[in-house]
């Protein structure tokens, strides 16, 4: 899966209503406002659970919110922006008290304008020729993105009685898949996307580490290559298919596994 195909639009400032969240479970999906991370917040509101739709452009959050109705509501967060991050952090607390669920799905690609397909874009990112500013932009989105939305989010988290973190990778992301001559991506892997997922895979790590003993579960999930416009409409499967480990894994309940690396249905991948 390569999320955030394009490059990131720029925020636009609307001022936020208040909305008081429903006395039900609380759920925070980042990049939420399109594609898979849309797709699974619009799933867990049908199951009644109040999502606040994590959004870089409020705008476009409150477009996707409305488009879902009662239980969806638009907040802004930019997960490379500490202010937005703790503003965000502070609306959930404000408005519900606590939360029960986050999906860390906010990911991108690429910041290339001038890439028109997949197979440039993976020529162009090879490690002798990627430009370190594109290889720190994209890990500022999917590396530290998830790891300060996960500090600031935990307060949260832990005041909650059945909580689970669910972060979205990438099957590219496991070192032992990619180190396999064999194996289909393995001339694919590259140190933008792919090894921005094998970092986040760690970083997940270090969170199953420090939580265990707690009563919060964390997941790591590999969707599937959902076709979309944010991968050129080059995947190969439904936002709906793609969503359904995602979707899997968020709606299980405290007896739920954790500390598991999936995907769709429940199968193991390799760290």
């Amino acid at each position: 899966m390569y999320p955030g195909w394009h490059a990131r639009s720029s925020a636009t400032a609307v001022p936020q209503e208040r909305v008081l969240v429903p006395n039900n479970r609380i759920a925070l999906v980042t990049g939420a406002n399109t594609g898979l991370g849309k797709q699974v917040a619009t799933e867990l509101v049908s199951d009644g659970v109040a999502v606040f739709f994590g959004s870089r452009d409020l705008a476009r959050g409150q477009a996707a919110a409305s488009e879902i109705g009662d239980g969806a509501t638009a907040l802004q967060l930019d997960v490379t922006d500490a202010t937005s991050i703790a503003a965000a952090a502070e609306r959930i607390r404000e408005d519900a008290g606590h939360l029960d669920l986050l999906v860390n799905n906010a990911a991108i690609s690429t910041t290339r304008t001038d890439v028109g397909d997949m197979a440039t874009l993976r020529a162009l990112s090879v490690a002798s020729r990627v430009p370190l500013d594109e290889v720190r932009a994209v890990w500022e989105v999917n590396v530290f993105g998830p790891l300060a939305v996960y500090q600031a989010m935990l307060p949260l988290l832990r005041e909650s009685p059945d909580a689970r973190i669910v972060n979205v990778t990438s099957a590219v992301g496991s070192l032992t898949m990619m180190a396999d001559p064999t194996s289909p991506w393995h001339s694919n892997f590259e140190p933008v996307y792919a090894a921005s997922k094998t970092a986040l895979n760690a970083v997940t790590l270090a969170m199953m580490v420090e939580l265990e003993g707690t009563d919060i579960k964390v997941n790591l999930v590999s969707p599937g290559f959902a076709n979309t416009a944010l991968v050129n409409f080059e995947g190969t499967e439904s936002v709906q298919d793609a969503a359904r480990e995602i979707v899997r894994v968020a709606r299980l309940g405290p007896d739920g596994a954790t500390g598991t690396f999936t995907l769709w249905d429940a199968v193991d991948l390799p760290w």
